[in-house]
């Protein structure tokens, strides 16, 4: 047997219907839409309609909020789980995967609750501030994993030192207010004088 030999089963294809070709194809004028009516035009009628009742979806009530895409999922250990591991030894990601206590493929925080009482060195990706506290108590030491946060320039900028003010420069006194000029007498008009050879 070859490509070309092969076919669909008998009955599995079957031609679609040729509507709308004349009244003398037998499926011709309506083309088995019937008379008039919102079936009958070719725009028919929209998903989720519902004949001009409420739809669905609309009487439904909708939850607040929205679904954070950057939103970090963590395995979560909390330290009380770490006192089964001997004294001294050191807990990772492999370690962890082993005894059970993280999924595959996640990153571990280590979370504060409950108590720790052997020294330890743990890494992780990311550490709450008590379990670190507990952690290096015990005199153990923390390692975090990955690459450190990125933080951009408007954040970093909101993040520096404040520069303290400068003292100001003393207030100058305000000039005294302009008084108004008097008006001073028109001039009276110059008399030219008349040349000796003229007179």
């Amino acid at each position: 047997m070859q490509l070309h030999d092969l076919k669909p089963s008998p009955g599995a294809h079957r031609r679609s219907r040729r509507v709308g070709r004349g009244t003398g194809s037998g499926r011709g004028k309506t083309s088995g839409r019937g008379q008039k009516g919102q079936n009958a035009r070719s725009e028919g009628f929209r998903l989720g309609f519902e004949g001009g009742q409420m739809p669905f979806s609309q009487r439904i009530p909708k939850l607040p909020g929205f679904k954070n895409p950057f939103k970090k999922i963590y395995s979560v250990v909390n330290i009380s789980k770490l006192s089964r591991f001997a004294d001294g030894a050191k807990v990772d990601a492999k370690t962890l995967l082993e005894e059970g206590l993280v999924h595959e493929g996640e990153e571990i925080k280590i979370l504060g609750t409950g108590r720790l009482k052997r020294r330890l060195t743990v890494e992780a990706h990311a550490f709450s501030a008590s379990a670190r506290d507990a952690i290096e108590k015990a005199g153990g030491s923390v390692t975090v994993l990955g690459q450190p946060r990125k933080i951009g320039a408007k954040r970093t900028a909101a993040k520096a030192p404040k520069p303290l003010p400068t003292p100001e420069a003393p207030k100058q006194a305000p000039a005294a207010a302009k008084q108004p000029r008097a008006k001073s007498a028109p001039t009276a008009p110059v008399e030219e004088a008349t040349p000796p050879d003229e007179a």
